[in-house]
This record gives structure tokens, C-alpha cells and sequence, in this order.
């Protein structure tokens, strides 16, 4: 069992950069061989896949981000980290990590047994 805790959320005005960090804590298998997922959710709307970085450092995207954001991890401090550019109003939700032992489906919620409390960024116009 994994224990994940999001840290580095705030507020931003539009345009700027925040980075969010997930750390992780806990006994059982090595953090470098989970995949690791950001997943945000906005007020009213549903949970979104936002980046994800597997064990062998392949990364995913969704489709708004565009190069703006950028997922990379260290295993040594079992941290993953969400660098965000370009920040948009749009872009205001709490964001969440979330690891996988399945590489299968990393870009949906299904694979992920353990979640974080999440960190709120908000992003004023």
C-alpha cells in the first residue's frame, strides 16, 4: 500500500506557473515501479485525466494541455511533480495523484487503487 500527499497547489493569475509535487509514503513495493497519474476535477463537473508518467518514464497527456504542462518524477524522493505553464481560468480545480501497479489504462481513473487528498489551484482572470 501506497500513501500519496499533493502538495504546491495556490493561487496563480493567469498566465503564470505553478508546480505540484506528489510524494509518496509507505511500506510494501518501491515507488519507482508504480505509473503514476494527475487527475483534476473542477467544481460540478467530473473527474478529468490531466498527465501521467509510467514506471519506465513514458508520459501521457490529455488533449487540453497542449505542452503546457509537464509530468516527471524522481523515485529517489518519491515524488512525482505536474510543472504548469501558461495557467487559464479554466484550469481552476483540485488536482489529484494517483498510482497504478497496471500499465493498462493509466489515462482513465480505473487502474488507480491509491489517490491523494488532492490540492486546490485556482487560476484568476
Amino acid at each position: 500500500q501506497v500513501q500519496l500527499v499533493e502538495s504546491g497547489g495556490g493561487l496563480v493569475q493567469a498566465g503564470g506557473s505553478l508546480r505540484l509535487s506528489c510524494t509518496a509514503s509507505g511500506p510494501g513495493r518501491a515507488f519507482g515501479t508504480y505509473n503514476v497519474g494527475w487527475f483534476r476535477q473542477a467544481p460540478g463537473k467530473e473527474r478529468t485525466f490531466v498527465a501521467a508518467i509510467t514506471f519506465t518514464s513514458v508520459t501521457y497527456y490529455g488533449d487540453f494541455v497542449k505542452d503546457r504542462f509537464t509530468i516527471s518524477r524522481d523515485n529517489v524522493k518519491k515524488s512525482v511533480y505536474l510543472q504548469m505553464n501558461s495557467l487559464k481560468p479554466e484550469d481552476t480545480a483540485v488536482y489529484y495523484c494517483a498510482a497504478a501497479i497496471s500499465m493498462f489504462g493509466l489515462t482513465t481513473s480505473s487502474p488507480y487503487p491509491y489517490w491523494g487528498q488532492g490540492t486546490q489551484v485556482t487560476v484568476s482572470s
